[in-house]
C-alpha cells in the first residue's frame, strides 16, 4: 500500500518495509525510481518534493485497515478522525492489491476523498464511477480483457469452450459477460467449471481435471487470479492435458526458463496487461543501493540473487563472488514485475499535482504555496486527474478514460517451451480497445508456435464440423446451438457461406449449380435444329415438301389426262400448294422463337390447314353436284363449274382468316419465358395470348374436318368417273384419328416434346391427305397409264 506525501525541501524518502513477494521489491524500486526522476526533474514539480509511505497488507483485511488508519493518522499508533502531520500533506494513494481489497479501501478513501491509484486491479466492479468516483487505475478494466478473448476466439472460430473460473465475484461476473459475449457470436460453452481457493483438496483437482480431459471442447478459458491458480497447478505434473489450448488471464511473471522435468505443453496463449521495460530502470536495479532495502533476510536473499549467473544481464549485479544461495525467478523474467505500472501511475498523479500547481499557486512563495495545498487537497486533485495526459518516458500517450482506466491494452502472448530449458514468451497480438477500429486487435498467426500434440494448426474447437457451402445448419434437439448437423439445400436452393443456417432460392432465371453453392443462368431450352429430334423433324418435313412439289410437277405435267381432269385439276392445285405450306409451317415451330415466329406460327398452321379443309369440301360437294347434275331436269347443272368450287374455299378460308385477324388485333400470340415447367431449364414457348381464340381457330378446324368427313362418307359409292369421295373419307378419317390421339399426347407432354408433338401431329394429319388422295393417282399416272384414258373411264361407268 502505497501513498505519496509533498514535501516542500530536500528530505530524502525512509527505507520501508515490503514482503517476501519477489515482485513487491521490483514494484518498490520502480516507485522509488519514479519519485527521484521526478525529484531530480527541473520541469515537472519544480521546488516541490515528492516523499512517500509504504505499508504491506500481507493480504490481510485486518492490517489493511490498520494500515489505512495509520495513513490516515500519521503515526504508527493510530488514533480514528485525528490526522498528525509531521511527514508532509498527503496526495493520493497508490496500491497493488488484489480486487476484493482494493474495494475495501476505497470504501474507506472516499470518505475523505481521497485519489486512490491501483497498478494492480482490473476487477469490473471498480468501473461504476457512482460507487468509486475517486479510483483510478494504471491498467486497464477486465471488460476489454473479456472482449480481447471474444475477439480471439472469432478469429481463430473457436465456437466451442469452456470456462474455468475460481469463486470470486469478478470471475464470477467477468464468466458473465464472456458467456454473453461468446453467445453473440454465435459460441456455445460447454461447461463451466468454478472452485474455491479454500479447501481445495487432490481429489477435487483429480475430479476438475478428469471434467475438462473428458470435455470435447478443446479451448479453455482460465479466468482466476494469480493466487487461485497456484493451487490450481500446484500438481499440474500429475494431470499433463494434451490437445487443450489454455487462455488465460491470470498476470504471470513470464519467466524465461523452466525445469525439464515439468510437463508441459505448448498450448498457452495469455493475455497480459502491455507491460515494457522502463529505460534506465534495469541499470537502476543493477545498481541499487542495498542500504534503501529493510534489514531483513528476504530482502538480502532477493538482492544477493541479482548476483546469479542466470540472471538477466541488464539486472546482473557485478559480485565478487557468487553471492546467490538459490536461484530467484524475479531474477530471470521477461518484465520486471509491475514496475511499468507503477512507473505511469507515479507519473500521472505527478503530472496531475504539477497542472494543479501552475493553475493556481503560480504566483506564491513555497510556504504559502504548502498551506494553500491544505485547502485544495485532495478533493480538487481529481479534476487534475481526470483531464491529465503525457508522453511517458517511451513517448506513449498515458490519460485515463471515463471510468478511471489508464488507456492502455493487452498483450497476446505465446508461451513457448524450448528443449533446452528456454522458455520464451512471444507477444503474437494485442488487443488495444482505444485504437482505431480495425487496428484494435492484432494477431500474427504465423508467430504462433502449436503443440505437436495438435492434429492441425491452428487447432479447432467445435461442436459440430463446419458446414459447407451448399449446406444449411440443422440443430440438434435438446442440445446447444453450436451443436447441428449439417444437410444439403433443399432443390432450387443455395447457400454460398459456412455454417449457413439457412439456404435461399436463386433468382427466376438462374438455378443451384451441382454443388449447391451459388447460382448459375438456367439453360434456355427450345426445339432447335440441331438437335437429333428437330433433325428427325426437319428432315421428315423437306421430305414431304418435296413429295409435294414432285406430286404437283406430276399434275400439271398430266393436266390434260383424265384422271387429272375428272378431279377438278384447280381444286387439286390449291390443295397441293396448301398441303406444301403445311408441311413448311411446321418448320417455323422449331428454332429460337420470337415475337413474328409466334405470331405465323398459329395463324399460319390455321390458314393454311383451313385451304387445304375447305379445297377437300369442296371437291367432295363437287364429287356429289356432278352425281345430281346428270340427272334430267336437274336444275344443278347451271352451278357446275370452277367458280362454285373455288368460291367454297375462299369463303371457308375467309372466315378462317377473319378469325386469325381478330386474334391477332386482340391478344397476339408473344414469347414466353417459362421458367418453371422444368427444373433448371428455361423454355422458350409461345403463349397463346387469347386461349378463346385460339380454340376457335382449332374449333373451325374441327368443323371443316367433320363435315368434309360426312359428306365424303355419304358419297362414297356415287358412281362417278375416278370417284374421291372414298379416298377422302379414308383420309379426312386419318385427318381426325391424328388429332383426336394428339389431345392426349400434347397433354401429357410438357417442354420442347410438346412442340414437337405438335409438329408430328401437324405432318402426320398433312402426310395422310397427301397419300390417301393423291397417291392413288399417282400410281395411275406412272404405272397405269393403260387405266388414264377415255376408254377405260366409259368402260368403268358402264
Amino acid at each position: 500500500m502505497d501513498t505519496d506525501h509533498i514535501k516542500d525541501g530536500s528530505e530524502k524518502p525512509r527505507p520501508v518495509d515490503v514482503n517476501s513477494d519477489p515482485n513487491n521489491y521490483f514494484s518498490f524500486l520502480a516507485f522509488t525510481y519514479a519519485i527521484e526522476e521526478i525529484n531530480n526533474s527541473s520541469e515537472l514539480l519544480p521546488n516541490l518534493t515528492l516523499g512517500f509511505l509504504l505499508h504491506e497488507s500481507y493480504s490481510n483485511p485486518t492490517l489493511t485497515l490498520q494500515a489505512i488508519m495509520k495513513i490516515f493518522s500519521g503515526m504508527e499508533t493510530w488514533i480514528p478522525n485525528y490526522s498528525c502531520k509531521i511527514s508532509g500533506m498527503m496526495a493520493a494513494i497508490i496500491e497493488g492489491l488484489p480486487g476484493e481489497e482494493s474495494i475495501q479501501m476505497s470504501n474507506m478513501f472516499r470518505i475523505y476523498h481521497y485519489p486512490q491509484i491501483s497498478f494492480i486491479s482490473q476487477n469490473l466492479l471498480m468501473s461504476d464511477k457512482v460507487k468509486f468516483p475517486y479510483f483510478y487505475r494504471a491498467v486497464p478494466s477486465e471488460l476489454h480483457l473479456c472482449a480481447g478473448i471474444i475477439k480471439l476466439l472469432k478469429y481463430f472460430g473457436w465456437r466451442w469452450v469452456g470456462i474455468l473460473a475460481c469463486y470470486e465475484d469478478k470471475s464470477l461476473r467477468a464468466v458473465q459477460i464472456l458467456k454473453e459475449g461468446i453467445e453473440q457470436n454465435e459460441g456455445c460453452l460447454e461447461f463451466i467449471e468454478v472452485f474455491n481457493r479454500d479447501n481445495v483438496t487432490p481429489t477435487d483437482i483429480s475430479k476438475l481435471y478428469q471434467r475438462i480431459n473428458a470435455s470435447s471442447s478443446n479451448v479453455i478459458i482460465l479466468y482466476c487470479s494469480r493466487d487461485y491458480v497456484f493451487n490450481l497447478f500446484v500438481n499440474v505434473n500429475n494431470f499433463i492435458l494434451t490437445k487443450k489450448v489454455w487462455i488465460t488471464t491470470y498476470e504471470q511473471d513470464f519467466i524465461l526458463s523452466y525445469e525439464l522435468d515439468k510437463g508441459v505443453r505448448n498450448n498457452t496463449l495469455a493475455f497480459t496487461v502491455a507491460k515494457k521495460n522502463i529505460p534506465s530502470f534495469s541499470k537502476f536495479v543493477r545498481e541499487v543501493n542495498y542500504i534503501l532495502f529493510p534489514l531483513d533476510y528476504f530482502s538480502l536473499l532477493w538482492w544477493n540473487n541479482l548476483c546469479d549467473s542466470h540472471c538477466q544481464k541488464n539486472i546482473r549485479r557485478s559480485c565478487v563472488i557468487n553471492e546467490a544461495t538459490f536461484f530467484g525467478t524475479h531474477c530471470n523474467t521477461k518484465y520486471l514485475g509491475s514496475s511499468y505500472s507503477v512507473y505511469n501511475a507515479v507519473y500521472a498523479l505527478a503530472h496531475a499535482l504539477h497542472n494543479m500547481v501552475r493553475s493556481g499557486f503560480q504566483n506564491n512563495s513555497i510556504r504559502s504555496r504548502e498551506r494553500k495545498f491544505l485547502d485544495y487537497l485532495p478533493w480538487k486533485l481529481h479534476h487534475y486527474l481526470k483531464s491529465v495526459h503525457f508522453k511517458n518516458g517511451l513517448g506513449e500517450e498515458i490519460f485515463f478514460d471515463e471510468n478511471g482506466g489508464l488507456t492502455i491494452g493487452y498483450n497476446i502472448i505465446n508461451i513457448v517451451y524450448l528443449p533446452n530449458r528456454t522458455r520464451r514468451n512471444d507477444v503474437v497480438g494485442s488487443y488495444n480497445p482505444y485504437a482505431p477500429p480495425g487496428q484494435d486487435f492484432i494477431i500474427d498467426e504465423e508467430a504462433i508456435m502449436w503443440d505437436s500434440d495438435f492434429t492441425e494448426t491452428p487447432p479447432q474447437s467445435r461442436c459440430s464440423s463446419s458446414c459447407h457451402p451448399g449446406y444449411r445448419k440443422l440443430p440438434r434437439e435438446g442440445q446447444p446451438t453450436c451443436c447441428y448437423d449439417c444437410i444439403p439445400c433443399a432443390e432450387g436452393e443455395i447457400s454460398n457461406q459456412t455454417d449457413g443456417d439457412t439456404c435461399w432460392k436463386c433468382p427466376e432465371d438462374q438455378w443451384p449449380n451441382q454443388k449447391r453453392d451459388s447460382c448459375i443462368p438456367k439453360v434456355i431450352t427450345f426445339l432447335s435444329y440441331e438437335e437429333p429430334l428437330g433433325i428427325a423433324l426437319t428432315s421428315i418435313s423437306i421430305f414431304f415438301i418435296l413429295l409435294t412439289v414432285f406430286i404437283l410437277g406430276i399434275f400439271i405435267y398430266y393436266k390434260d389426262t383424265p384422271i387429272v381432269k375428272a378431279n377438278n385439276r384447280n381444286l387439286s392445285y390449291i390443295l397441293l400448294i396448301s398441303l406444301m405450306l403445311c408441311f413448311l409451317c411446321s418448320l417455323i415451330f422449331m428454332g429460337h422463337l420470337n415475337k413474328v415466329t409466334c405470331i405465323l406460327r398459329q395463324t399460319a398452321f390455321g390458314i393454311t390447314f383451313t385451304i387445304s379443309l375447305s379445297s377437300i369440301l369442296s371437291k367432295t360437294i363437287t364429287v356429289v353436284m356432278a352425281f345430281y347434275a346428270t340427272k334430267p331436269g336437274s336444275k344443278l347443272r347451271k352451278w357446275m363449274g370452277s367458280r362454285v368450287s373455288l368460291s367454297i374455299v375462299l369463303s371457308c378460308s375467309l372466315l378462317q382468316t377473319i378469325l386469325c385477324l381478330s386474334w391477332l388485333f386482340t391478344a397476339p400470340p408473344y414469347p414466353y419465358f417459362n421458367m418453371h415447367l422444368e427444373t433448371g431449364k428455361i423454355l422458350i414457348e409461345c403463349n397463346d395470348g387469347s386461349t378463346i381464340a385460339f380454340y376457335c381457330v382449332l374449333g373451325y378446324l374441327g368443323f371443316l374436318a367433320g363435315v368434309s368427313f360426312i359428306v365424303a362418307f355419304l358419297a362414297r359409292n356415287l358412281p362417278d368417273s375416278f370417284n374421291e369421295a372414298k379416298y377422302i373419307t379414308f383420309s379426312m378419317l386419318v385427318f381426325c384419328s391424328v388429332w383426336i390421339f394428339f389431345i392426349p399426347a400434347y397433354l401429357s407432354s410438357k417442354g420442347k416434346y410438346m412442340v414437337a408433338v405438335e409438329i408430328f401431329a401437324i405432318l402426320t394429319s398433312s402426310a395422310g391427305l397427301l397419300g390417301c388422295i393423291f397417291l392413288p393417282k399417282c400410281y395411275i399416272i406412272l404405272l397405269r397409264p393403260d387405266k388414264n384414258n377415255r376408254t377405260y373411264l366409259i368402260k368403268t361407268i358402264g
